[in-house]
């Protein structure tokens, strides 16, 4: 039953593992991705099974790489992936892994604290050292008499005190350059005029030492007269978040101070580039393996996650569990089984039984790098029953064609197949080099789906005529202007082309493949493709609908389910073609019966099945399309009315009546059974006790 166009066919299968081999057979059966384990703990917490203390470790080690692959990232580094996928270490090596991250992070950690910490250092120098050049030139502009007397006169105001001259005191800092406006509204407001602030803007923007941004800032410096104004000021600075530093009177001090800055800043800058070095380091090494300890942390975790839905026998030396396999793998699963316990080193082999149970099993399909992209779009719209009929190889053909027919550009078309013939072509590279951008996942995911599209998009772009939205004249065009003369081109605006007319449509001879090129210079061009187009994706939806039902039978008839096939196919059918088949024949009876000679007595189809459902009908015979219309057009509504009520009650009826019966239908293995209500049909007929403390339930999976 396995194949492209049915689910594999599943069995529930128990699994007796030893203590010491569990981990190895788990691993082994995850590498092959052909099992779906139960949960046979449900009412135990997650916070009370056996392995919830590994658990916890693989997510603290998972937490120390992500806060290192966010360092790397910051750092600017490229993560190295070499698509390899190791095996998930034994659990002795998880010890090592842990030891290895932890050194890890502590080392990150104290670097960064240090660097920090040396880069704040390195602020405060770079600031006081703007300080020191820039105070020095306001120093300077102090000098001048004018700009001396008017700061003076400011400061003091109109009286002086006893007439002796007072000491101007002063602070300098600096500030944000956002804040500055603010923050001089404020002095003034505060101090009623009675400081001078002097400002100048740094030019080359500093680095913050937590957040790494460029931050711009100010250099200030305020004058102002005794200590109650000097306590102002500093309070308004510190609310402002302004950093004020030491700044000397004398030009000699501050020349020194400057000198002694400058020295420090150098220090400082090589200590800093030695722990930029050291760190650098680091992030690079721990790079080239961040991927595979990703890979490793993951596995570990999701084998103990595994082992925590298995239960213990009485003795506590064995472990048991309940899963889904294909029955076509069994003997891969035995193999796996009996590869876990070598390299365990166990002396007891696993075993595996199969369980007879009435439970619907899960859908499995095989896919590979070709179809896994189309059974993933089917699959997205919903997962098929077990051992129903998977669309999904249909899908290959049909919804690159659909998308073609919508698409229908041959130029496009060609670079979109030739986009995805890259991808195909550069498979490995790109697969091994791909990145963790999903846009970019995605399409290489569906890289055979585009190459698909693009094909068909450059067949009905040729069928269309359309290349790059411009037409192409290959064959030479069936109509002819052999009769129509330049005089009548220069005289007419707009010339009529009739068919009927031997000189200037030649019979029999239509242009060989596509669309003639002469439309394109058509007044009526539009209308022409409108319906043309829209007749043609009607026939191609009705005829993608049908295959979709008889897609039904091939179920029906599979699962021995003659109800569904009576009272839901057959009516499907019929309400299908007496309505929209109906309407797809006379779209070719109207193209092949009504010629060019007699084109203006064809109906309009709209009209047609319009009247068909009104029950309204031409008075004359020559109005008809054929002989019988009318008779045969009122015979297919009533049979698509009568459909509708089988189709919605019949099949409810049957299924009434069977529960009032007390038995119900099941599918089993692809199979219908009939079993009494009396049995829950999620436990169905019961396996094999285990033993007990193991009691099994089959509610929640997990898959591995």
């Amino acid at each position: 039953m396995g194949s492209l166009f049915r689910s594999e066919e599943m069995t529930l299968a128990q699994l007796f593992l030893q203590s010491e081999a569990a981990y190895a057979c788990v691993s082994e059966l995850g590498e092959l991705g052909l099992v779906q384990f139960r949960d046979l703990n449900p009412d135990v917490n997650a916070f009370q099974r056996k392995f919830v203390n590994e658990v916890r470790r693989c997510d603290e080690m998972e937490r120390k790489l992500r806060f290192l692959e966010k360092e790397i990232k910051k750092a600017g580094i490229p993560i190295v992936d070499t698509g390899e996928n190791p095996d998930a270490p034994p659990p002795r090596e998880m010890i090592d892994l842990e030891a290895t991250f932890e050194k890890l992070e502590n080392e990150m950690k104290e670097v960064n604290t240090n660097q920090e910490a040396l880069k704040r250092n390195f602020l405060e120098l770079t600031e006081l050292k703007h300080i020191l050049r820039k105070t020095q030139s306001f120093f300077e502009e102090m000098q001048d008499p004018a700009l001396a007397e008017e700061s003076h006169s400011l400061l003091l105001g109109d009286e002086e005190r006893g007439g002796q001259p007072m000491r101007l005191g002063f602070v300098a800092g600096v500030i944000n350059r956002e804040r500055l406006p603010m923050f001089e509204r404020m002095l003034w407001r505060a101090c009623r005029g009675n400081v001078f602030l002097r400002q100048t803007e740094i030019e080359t923007p500093l680095e913050d030492p937590v957040t790494g941004d460029q931050v711009h800032k100010c250099v200030f410096i305020i004058f102002f007269q005794g200590d109650q104004l000097k306590s102002r000021v500093k309070k308004i600075c510190e609310g402002f978040r302004a950093t004020l530093y030491p700044c000397p009177e004398t030009p000699a001090e501050r020349r020194e101070m400057a000198i002694g800055v400058m020295t420090r800043i150098e220090d400082l800058q090589t200590v800093l580039n030695q722990t930029q070095d050291h760190r650098h380091r680091v992030l690079v090494s721990a790079a080239k393996n961040i991927r595979v300890w990703f890979i490793k942390a993951r596995k570990i975790k999701a084998i103990y996650h595994t082992l925590n839905l298995f239960n213990l026998d009485v003795t506590q030396k064995c472990l048991i569990a309940e899963c889904w396999c294909p029955v076509a793998d069994l003997e891969r699963i035995q193999l796996a089984l009996r590869r876990g316990t070598e390299h365990s080193g166990s002396s007891v082999p696993s075993i595996l039984n199969r369980m007879t149970t009435k439970q619907s099993p899960p859908t499995y399909h095989k896919t590979n790098k070709f179809t896994s992209a189309f059974q993933a779009l089917v699959d997205s719209y919903g997962v098929a029953s077990y051992s129903e009929v998977n669309p999904g190889p249909f899908t290959i053909i049909t919804f690159p064609f659909l998308f073609a027919v919508m698409f229908g550009d041959a130029g496009h078309g060609l670079i979109m197949a030739l986009f995805g013939l890259w991808m195909v072509w550069r498979e490995k590279q790109l697969m091994n080099q791909r990145k963790d951008d999903g846009t970019w996942s995605i399409f290489f995911g569906g890289r055979y789906i585009i190459l698909l599209m693009g094909c068909f998009s450059i067949y009905t772009g040729f069928i269309y005529n359309d290349f790059f939205s411009k037409s192409l004249n290959i064959f030479g065009s069936s109509w002819h202007m052999a009769n129509i003369s330049d005089e009548d081109i220069k005289n007419n605006e707009m010339l009529e082309l009739d068919p009927n007319v031997t000189a200037i449509y030649t019979p029999g001879s239509p242009y060989p493949f596509g669309l003639d090129p002469i439309w394109n210079m058509a007044e009526n061009k539009i209308t022409f493709l409108n319906s043309f187009k829209m007749k043609m994706s009607v026939t191609l939806g009705v005829i993608q609908m049908t295959f979709g039902i008889c897609l039904s039978l091939s179920n029906y008839r599979f699962f021995k389910d003659p109800v569904s096939m009576f009272s839901v196919f057959i009516p499907q059918l019929l309400f299908l073609m007496c309505i929209f088949g109906y309407m797809v024949f006379i779209v070719f009876f109207k193209w092949i019966v009504y010629d060019a000679s007699i084109s203006y007595k064809a109906p309009s189809l709209l009209i047609t099945m319009i009247n068909m459902f009104l029950f309204k009908f031409p008075d004359s015979q020559d109005d008809y399309m054929y002989s019988g219309q009318k008779g045969f057009q009122i015979f297919l509504v009533l049979m698509a009315v009568a459909c509708v009520p089988c189709m919605l009650f019949i099949k409810p009826f049957f299924e009434w009546r069977a529960h009032k019966s007390g038995k119900r239908t099941v599918r089993v293995n692809g199979a219908t059974e009939d079993t009494a209500v009396i049995m829950d049909q999620d436990e169905g007929e019961m396996p094999p006790r285990p033993p007990r403390g193991c009691q099994a339930t089959r509610k929640r999976r997990s898959l591995i």
